[in-house]
């Protein structure tokens, strides 16, 4: 053989073992775990509504999927729309989720690289002093050799799909790590989205609260007159005063209420929240898309959920790396060759007469090691069972999820709406009693009773309100809300 074919040839060799090493792999053929939830969510109030089929099916063509529902378009408040995109670009925990993507995207381009072969080239000299009494001639020598090689080194056959079977487990991590990325922004927006709901609540009860005190502040000074007047007896000044304790109490604690979900909501962002964005009332507008969302069938909204996507990657990695284990077994062959010049003068290196070259090939043949290969095949069987264990977790985590929120969206509607009515008699009642009161008519217990009956019944509303508001955010949340637009935007993956 010729020094200058040999290395085409041997590049060409390497070349084709290449392509039949990426033929196959080792691993099993995937295949989903069957269903473990029902087929159907549970009846509710809500859905015996649509008695035909013809009427359901019409209700659920008008709304639109909730995977392409993006967020954006699903708040339907401006100004929480700019808190949840401040959030998206501040928030701590969501930059860890996005920078753990790039590494693990990182880390499956290493895998893959062991792929293919790596070519190194390089330039040596190496420089040998020998003494006089050791080369016979009484004098010391310096002897000099000088080379340009280009080469690989241990470059591994993947005749099995070893190193496959790795980058394919390592390309499903990615996946994963991508899919929990999409979860953890989705629950972001539910978070900021929920956090701001509270804020808004208890700003609300505060407000309500101080003008409680104002009014039982005006309440008792009347009673001061009346009792100076001897129109009304000590006990009713005590029993307005008691009613003036008790709101300032609450406004005092609705106010460290109010200053904590202030620091909780900024924490959620990531940075402090301007005061022109801070709600004033949850009952001021609506923050959300006020229609129903689609619930669809439990197959097709608990497989587009991110984190179920995130546990079957998982499974899928854990699958490929039975293929890697179950290699293992089999006889591994590595290739180390190079060519190039060498020469003991620097001036004659790159002569034509000067080419070297040497190829190395070395095959490993498992015979003894102490069971380590079996021992990893099933460590890697028991990984794959676990990740099936915790993928059927995740399915059912979901669909309790989802069904939780439909049977509370069933009532709440109907409990918000009996709740403003009760607010509206309650208010009514207190201003009837309380002019009573006035004119002399009753006595203060029968005012005090009503101012209480109201008061309660307005908080009540309040937190009807948000309870109402939450569930529309935790709807959106379990469907899998704008997991498609969020895969759209999601890092691109490699190629290989």
């Amino acid at each position: 053989m010729s020094h200058t074919r040999f290395p085409l040839r041997l590049l060409t060799a390497v070349a084709a073992a290449t392509l039949l090493a990426a033929c196959s792999t080792l691993a099993p053929d995937y295949e989903r775990p069957v269903s473990v939830v029902p087929d159907a969510w549970a009846a509710t109030p809500a859905a015996a509504t649509a008695t035909t089929a013809g009427d359901r099916s019409a209700a659920t063509a008008a709304v639109p999927a909730v995977d392409t529902l993006g967020w954006q378009e699903f708040i339907a408040d401006d100004k929480l729309r700019r808190v949840i995109a401040l959030a998206l670009r501040n928030n701590r925990d969501l930059r860890v989720s996005t920078l753990n993507v790039e590494r693990l995207q990182a880390l499956y381009q290493v895998q893959r690289a062991d792929l293919m072969p790596s070519i190194n080239a390089g330039v040596g000299q190496s420089a040998q002093r020998t003494p006089g009494d050791l080369n016979g001639t009484g004098q010391s020598t310096i002897s000099r050799q000088y080379s340009g090689t280009v080469g690989i080194s241990a470059y591994e056959l993947d005749l099995f799909g070893r190193v496959r079977s790795l980058k394919d487990a390592a390309l499903m991590q990615y996946l994963a790590t991508e899919q929990a990325q999409r979860s953890a922004q989705i629950s972001l927006v539910s978070q900021v989205s929920v956090a701001y709901m509270t804020l808004a609540a208890d700003r609300e009860r505060l407000s309500l609260a101080e003008q409680t005190l104002q009014s039982r502040r005006e309440t008792l000074r009347l009673t001061q007159r009346m009792h100076e007047l001897g129109v009304s007896s000590a006990l009713e000044l005590r029993q307005v005063q008691s009613t003036v304790d008790s709101a300032r109490a609450d406004v005092a604690s609705y106010s460290s209420v109010v200053a904590q979900d202030l620091n909780a909501l900024t924490v959620l962002v990531g940075a402090p929240v301007a005061s022109d964005l801070l709600p004033t009332a949850i009952s001021s507008a609506a923050l959300t898309l006020t229609q129903d969302l689609s619930a669809g069938l439990p197959s097709d909204v608990l497989l587009r959920r991110p984190d179920v996507q995130q546990a079957e990657k998982s499974l899928e990695a854990a699958n490929a790396n039975i293929g890697a284990a179950r290699a293992a077994f089999f006889p591994s062959i590595s290739l180390t060759a190079s060519t190039g010049y060498a020469s003991t003068d620097l001036n004659n290196l790159f002569k034509s007469d000067q080419r070297s070259w040497s190829f190395v090939p070395q095959l490993n043949i498992p015979i003894f090691s102490g069971g380590r290969n079996r021992a990893n095949l099933r460590v890697s069987e028991l990984d794959r069972d676990i990740a099936v264990a915790q993928y059927e977790k995740a399915i059912q985590t979901a669909f309790k999820e989802v069904s939780d929120a439909l049977a509370q969206r069933a009532t709440l509607g109907e409990q918000t709406a009996a709740q403003e009515a009760l607010a509206a008699s309650t208010l009514d009642a207190f201003r009837l009693a309380r002019a009573r009161y006035e004119k002399g008519i009753d006595d203060y217990l029968s005012t005090l009773d009503a101012q209480r009956s109201s008061y309660t019944a307005q908080q009540a509303l309040i937190s009807a309100r948000l309870a109402q508001q939450v569930n529309r955010v935790t709807v959106y949340k379990v469907l899998g809300g704008g997991a498609s637009q969020e895969s759209a935007a999601a890092p691109v993956m490699p190629k290989g």
